[in-house]
């Protein structure tokens, strides 16, 4: 599409008479009025030139697959997390050329998805392993089609996963915690089986290790991952006199924001008397009283990466049998830790 007369002088704000005498480089207009015509053109014939590029017949299909398996951390409180993926995944993809298509799948049984892969019309895939175990990915084993994995990481699985860097992430917190002089770090756990919060976990222990600090079993808390569930076993335990640290990492925001209003029913006021710190930087972070420190992940970086893994697999440009990406996070600082 060419770039009109009209367009330019709309825009401009001038008569289309005066576009002309500047495209054609005739006399009757100012110097002022003159450069900015010119340059305006040129603006627009650029971006034109960009959109004609991506709307061009695209290369080929990319696949997100969202998969459901339990909604104990894959529900409607993750959604902006979830989109923040999506949001890198389509603009590296539509960057090379390609369209990204999106399911959601709800399943406890992930071999039920294999179909839609092995029969549709699409180049690649990137699968959202968030609630996956080390078992589930047997199912993709025989799958020829370029696949990727995003939000999980298992070492000893021969597929390409991108995830964030738990561990990096809990080393951060738990030196956070100690530049405030806490000595009583405690986590707070779930039962469910999820990659990343073993990852989580077993950073914390690692960074108490370093810095020389006792990990004390008394002072990990296992509650439901949901909202509810947290709220609930966390009230619980404080009505049989749990006794808390003076610091808790909390697996992820929405467990925090649960303990949190738990701990307050029962007069145990944050950060006075514990601090508390989370992990994902969920919008509500910010408007958490108090706000809540949190480990920002780069969710738009993670679904950047996980596309050209992809496609360096697709275009036959990546040569290594495996790549596992950590992408790490930033500490955001708030009001839920206090230094002692």
């Amino acid at each position: 599409m060419n770039i009109t007369i009209k367009e330019i002088a709309d825009i401009a704000n001038v008569s289309t008479a005066t576009v002309s005498l500047v495209l054609n480089n005739k006399p009757g207009v100012g110097q002022d009025t003159r450069q900015r015509i010119l340059k305006l053109a040129q603006m627009l014939k650029d971006e034109r030139y960009k959109q004609q590029a991506l709307t061009q017949i695209a290369k080929g299909a990319i696949r997100f697959l969202k998969i459901v398996k339990h909604a104990q951390v894959l529900n409607h409180d993750h959604d902006t997390f979830i989109s923040r993926y999506i949001d890198g995944m389509e603009q590296e993809a539509r960057q090379n050329g390609y369209k990204l298509e999106i399911n959601t799948f709800t399943t406890s049984d992930v071999r039920e998805i294999i179909p839609y892969i092995k029969d549709a019309d699409i180049d690649g895939v990137i699968i959202l392993g968030t609630e996956f175990n080390s078992k589930d990915f047997d199912a993709f084993e025989d799958v020829e089609l370029p696949l990727g994995f995003i939000d999980t990481r298992f070492e000893f699985k021969r597929f390409d996963f991108v995830d964030m860097d738990n561990i990096q992430g809990a080393f951060q917190i738990v030196r956070h915690f100690v530049e405030h002089k806490h000595q009583e770090i405690g986590f707070i756990n779930s039962p469910v089986e999820l990659r990343n919060f073993e990852f989580r976990h077993g950073g914390f222990q690692q960074a108490l290790k370093y810095f020389g600090l006792p990990y004390k079993s008394k002072f990990v808390f296992s509650v439901n991952s949901t909202f509810d569930g947290a709220y609930h076993d966390m009230l619980q335990l404080l009505k049989k006199g749990a006794e808390l640290p003076t610091a808790l990492f909390s697996s992820n925001d929405l467990i925090a924001y649960a303990c949190i209003k738990a701990m307050k029913e029962m007069g145990v006021k944050i950060p006075e008397d514990v601090s508390i710190i989370g992990f994902d930087d969920l919008p509500m972070s910010s408007m958490m009283d108090p706000p809540l420190t949190t480990m920002r992940v780069s969710q738009r970086q993670m679904g950047q990466m996980a596309i050209q893994l992809l496609l360096g697999r697709i275009n036959h440009t990546l040569k290594a049998p495996t790549m596992k990406v950590n992408i790490g996070g930033k500490l955001v600082t708030r009001a839920s830790v206090r230094m002692l």
